[in-house]
């Protein structure tokens, strides 16, 4: 079974971002926004698109499928 998880993470190496400048642009915590880089939690489809359009990005960009069967070594 396929579960959505987010690329938000690998967006932020690849644009040097620091994950305190998109928690203060999103008007959110560092540890909320460090939830969703770590794939902890979600953020809802709101809080996504607003983080696509912060990042200059397509919000299809920052999400991907994972099968949830799969390990979590198999994820690193």
């Amino acid at each position: 079974m396929e579960s959505p998880t987010n690329r938000i993470k690998e967006v932020l190496i690849e644009k040097g971002i620091k994950q305190t400048w998109l928690a203060e642009k999103l008007g959110k915590s560092f540890t909320i926004v460090n939830s969703y880089v770590c794939n902890r939690r979600q953020p809802s489809l709101e809080l996504l698109f607003q983080t696509a359009e912060i990042l200059q990005v397509n919000p299809k960009d920052l999400i991907v499928f994972v099968d949830k069967e799969l390990s979590k070594e198999q994820l690193k």
